[in-house]
């Protein structure tokens, strides 16, 4: 009788605190949690007779995933560049003068409807006084090749929901994930999307600086990310929710799933990256317990978020 007192006490008092937490993260997210959908000018500047502008979401460059659209306009003419294969290469430099990139896009494409030149960059650090990031852009008109190098600066994200992480994976690789959707989750069945890339280790000594292929990644194709989102604060007792669902390929090369939050706060995404033949490349299985006042285990691979 005595151990059934304690465990229902035990949940009133995890129910009482998860209530509490649930308005004071309410009362948050109403300052921290901010959607962005206009792409607004990043930058701008000049290359000869060439105008060159990016534009992004929010206007920034965050680190993690950042979608992106670029347009070269012709001063002289007047006329945008819609033929010219362009290739966008993002450099980042310590204070050692270790050079370093992340996942990107490295040929854009050209979208003939709107104009412009999209492509990806996934950032894996913001800018400081110690680490700087720079663009090499190259392009081709009437057939001459134009080469450009820009500073950029990198803004640290601050929307959880869109954090990202980086491993070593049982086979050796370098792997990437970096969340892409959504920017403001809802407590509902929420479509989760995620950029899975690899890094391609040079097969050849670096040539003329800046070398493409020492800076090379490949969006990985055909894995599956298992999900487990969990509540791992004590208060929440490592409570999870039903009907997610694994993250896989589409035809864009992102990865979509489904996460069920069942009120606001502090989740983990828990995952295991599996691949196509069904080896778990990272990550571990956490405890289904219920564990009022203790904090739940995360996965060997995991990201936090807050909403």
């Amino acid at each position: 009788m005595k151990k059934s007192i304690f465990l229902v006490a035990a949940i009133l008092v995890a129910v009482t605190s998860c209530t509490l937490d649930k308005t004071d993260y309410e009362s948050e997210i109403s300052t921290i949690v901010t959607e962005h959908f206009e792409y607004l000018e990043v930058i701008s500047f000049t290359k000869n007779d060439y105008q060159i502008s990016i534009e992004a979401l929010n206007g920034t460059f965050y680190k993690g995933y950042n979608d992106f659209r670029l347009k070269i306009t012709n001063i002289q003419t007047n006329e945008s560049l819609n033929t010219s294969e362009i290739t966008f290469l993002p450099i980042s430099t310590n204070y050692n003068g270790n050079n370093s990139s992340g996942p990107h896009r490295y040929n854009l494409n050209y979208n003939s409807t709107e104009d412009y030149y999209s492509g990806y960059a996934v950032f894996t650090n913001e800018s400081t006084d110690s680490e700087n990031w720079k663009l090499y852009l190259s392009f081709t008109d009437n057939d001459q090749t134009y080469t450009v190098d820009q500073d950029i600066i990198v803004e640290a994200q601050t929307n959880m929901n869109l954090n990202m992480t980086s491993f070593t994976g049982s086979d050796g690789e370098q792997y990437f994930i970096a969340l892409v959707a959504p920017q403001k989750p809802k407590i509902a069945q929420n479509e989760l999307v995620a950029g899975i890339y690899t890094y391609n280790p040079p097969s050849n000594e670096a040539d003329t600086f800046p070398d493409a292929s020492q800076f090379s990644y490949s969006e990985v194709a055909d894995y599956t990310l298992l999900l487990d989102p969990r509540m791992p604060e004590p208060s929440m007792g490592n409570h999870s929710s039903l009907n997610n669902e694994d993250l896989t390929q589409q035809e864009d090369g992102l990865y979509y799933g489904i996460v069920n939050y069942t009120m606001t706060g502090n989740w983990t995404l828990n995952f295991r990256l599996q691949n196509q033949f069904g080896e778990i490349i990272k990550g571990t299985e956490v405890s289904t317990e219920f564990t009022p006042g203790i904090e739940g285990a995360r996965s060997e691979l995991y990201i936090d978020i807050l909403f």
